[in-house]
């Protein structure tokens, strides 16, 4: 019985420092992807300066955070598909769709 608990515990250390090793190989810093967090981290603070002034509610924002929230998981995909970064398509993409949101920020 214990050595069957070494063995699990032994895969789950495995499976953990796997997991590490692969966050560490994303390249957050890729200037496609700082650009598209950027822009992502400027919605979000367009999105709560308008809750603030009254200019939509907070439903909307909500609305429009789980948007934003979409294309971040979209580009994290992305890049975990291509060693932490994301092609000039997938970046196009990615705008499109952020520039679809941001129309959406100030109505």
């Amino acid at each position: 019985m214990s050595s069957l608990k070494l063995v699990a515990v032994g895969a789950l250390f495995i499976t953990f420092a796997g997991a590490a090793s692969a966050a560490t190989n994303w390249d957050v810093s890729h200037p496609r992807r700082a650009e598209v967090n950027s822009r992502l981290a400027n919605q979000d603070r367009r999105v709560h300066q308008e809750v603030r002034r009254g200019e939509i509610s907070h439903a909307e924002a909500a609305r429009l955070h789980r948007d934003d929230h979409q294309i971040r998981r979209e580009e994290r995909l992305m890049a975990s598909q291509d060693g932490g970064h994301i092609t000039r398509q997938e970046d196009r993409a990615l705008n499109q769709q952020e520039n679809r949101v941001s129309r959406q920020i100030g109505q």
